[in-house]
């Protein structure tokens, strides 16, 4: 049985997390699920009470209710992303090891079953934190869905937006998103996805299976290479977006 009171969160004791569990469970508004996101993994920090609400949310994931089952699935992932951050929850992954099994399976299962491109994008994400994926599990979500990555040159160390959606497939050191003017940009080129290897071709050949074309044209990019706009240098924009993880992917 959980002592709750004896683990903390966000904002302190973890003894308010039971009553918010049996909250959702029998009334499972997204308020409810946001308060726990900001009490279990705020900012992407986690605590020793974010490790102690793995088997419910593995309970959740189970449970056949698509929308609540895709909640706790990515609650659970971004818990996982950060398993190597101080939290004083020992070795969560050998101590939950069976609960991750589990979200492992609940998630590869949510993969499979058509979705709208946000929350495949997110459970592809997830799945990297059931993984251990170090890096993609907490950044690969992030710019997909918000179509842009914020990197620095590694020539000239200059701030670049590696845009990729509607808005097209650049880099610019400009604030294109809020400019009435034209801005200076340079396309990005998109790898060649029968030359991807690694986690860059099997993201790109996890999506293409699903049916997420839309979802691997974008990672072709995102293991593609950039050019910035002020400097000329050329550079993988995936080594970018991972220039300051602790570990290599």
């Amino acid at each position: 049985m959980t002592d709750w009171s004896k683990l903390s969160h966000a904002y302190g004791s973890a003894e308010d997390i039971p009553a918010l569990l049996d909250r959702i469970a029998s009334e499972p508004k997204p308020e409810l699920w946001s308060d726990l996101w900001s009490a279990l993994c705020h900012q992407g920090s986690v605590y020793s009470a974010s490790f102690a609400a793995l088997p419910w949310l593995a309970g959740v994931a189970g449970s056949g209710d698509r929308e609540q089952t895709v909640s706790a699935l990515v609650l659970a992932g971004a818990i996982m992303a950060g398993a190597e951050q101080p939290h004083g929850a020992g070795d969560v992954r050998a101590r939950h090891a069976a609960e991750i099994e589990s979200l492992l399976v609940a998630v590869n299962q949510q993969l499979r079953t058509p979705s709208d491109r946000t929350d495949y994008i997110h459970l592809l994400e997830a799945m990297l934190g059931f993984e251990g994926v170090v890096g993609w599990s907490e950044d690969l979500a992030w710019g997909l869905s918000n179509e842009e990555y914020e990197v620095d040159c590694p020539g000239c160390q200059t701030g670049l937006f590696i845009v990729l959606g509607e808005r097209g497939f650049f880099s610019t050191s400009e604030d294109y998103a809020l400019s009435d003017d034209d801005v200076e940009t340079s396309p990005l080129l998109p790898a060649n996805p029968a030359n991807l290897d690694g986690i860059g071709r099997r993201l790109h050949d996890i999506a293409l299976s699903d049916g997420q074309h839309e979802v691997a044209h974008a990672l072709t990019y995102v293991f593609g290479r950039a050019t910035c706009p002020d400097c000329e240098t050329e550079f993988s924009v995936a080594d970018q977006v991972g220039a300051d993880w602790p570990a290599a992917r």
